[in-house]
């Protein structure tokens, strides 16, 4: 069966089917799939099983550098051994659901609000790869928002205003917004960043709001105003027409580019039902097509 990338009836996000992400290391395949990306910001693979090293190696393989200085990572609370594979689940190292006090629950309790893999970093985050292992039998939606749909939807006025601004992104900021606090040593290893609020994608040449929840303020403009920009902007893209809403089922395996999307996870009994995800993030640096797989690759 032939690879196939079939749009998904939505502004963005497309399905793929025939191929098994485990052990892919055709070239030809993966500059499929990163085309697929391109275009349409999500994909959505089923029936994709893959254990934790099956799929650190396909992101690699996929689109090289890992992100591993994750929050999760940061509060020591890591169950796999590897701080670039990020425990997305309500569940602790014994298997059982974590209480609400938490402070690994109370931190990831934030994925609830629309943002973007590791924009707190420099590089930042790209592609995300989130493998769904356990999944409820009531909904845990994730929701992904357009953000060159978005951008393309702004008046010429808007346009003017925010080009060239550059936003100051911290997952401190994200965090405390939502009543949780790291610690001071914490804190150190979380310094932030600086982005971008509108940028071009080099492949494609679209432009696109760089949006998150930790977005904390514009630079060089009064904090006040800033965030009431980003507040306008951030509602502004996630208007229903500009959002799919990913139904999870076990197996499934879902890429999507963290440059040109937000997204955030739908609440849940999380006090009743477990539901563990496994999410890899790539760094925002350049991209080579099939490095690790062909010494004659493309570099884009």
């Amino acid at each position: 069966m032939a690879l196939r990338i079939e749009k998904l009836p939505s502004v963005l996000g497309a399905e793929v089917t025939g191929i098994t992400l485990r052990g892919l290391t055709d070239p030809s395949s993966l500059a499929q799939l990163q085309a697929g990306m391109d275009e349409h910001a999500v994909l959505v693979f089923r029936d994709q099983p893959l254990e934790n090293d099956e799929q650190l190696a396909f992101a690699e393989r996929f689109d090289g550098t890992l992100h591993s200085k994750t929050s999760v990572a940061v509060l020591g609370k890591n169950r796999f051994g590897n701080e670039a594979l990020t425990d997305i689940s309500n569940v602790g190292a014994d298997g059982e659901i974590l209480p609400a006090d938490d402070r690994l629950r109370m931190s990831t309790i934030s994925n609830r609000l629309w943002h973007t893999d590791a924009s707190f970093e420099d590089p930042p985050g790209r592609y995300s790869m989130l493998s769904a292992r356990v999944v409820p039998p009531v909904r845990a939606d994730t929701e992904f928002a357009d953000m060159r749909a978005a951008y393309d939807a702004l008046d010429p006025e808007t346009k003017a205003a925010i080009d060239g601004l550059q936003v100051f992104h911290s997952i401190a900021y994200s965090r405390e917004v939502m009543g949780f606090e790291f610690s001071k040593e914490e804190r150190e290893k979380l310094k932030g960043a600086v982005h971008p609020l509108a940028r071009t994608l080099p492949r494609t040449g679209r432009r696109s709001l760089y949006l998150a929840s930790h977005a904390s303020h514009i630079v060089g403009m009064p904090v006040p105003e800033g965030r009431l920009i980003l507040r306008d902007l951030s509602e502004h893209a996630t208007q229903p027409q500009f959002v799919y809403r990913h139904e999870w089922r076990v197996n499934d395996f879902v890429i999507w580019d963290n440059r040109t999307t937000m997204h955030r996870a739908r609440p849940f009994d999380d006090k009743k039902y477990r539901r563990e995800l496994r999410r890899t993030t790539t760094l925002d640096l350049p991209l080579v097509i099939g490095a690790h797989s062909s010494p004659s690759s493309e570099v884009l």
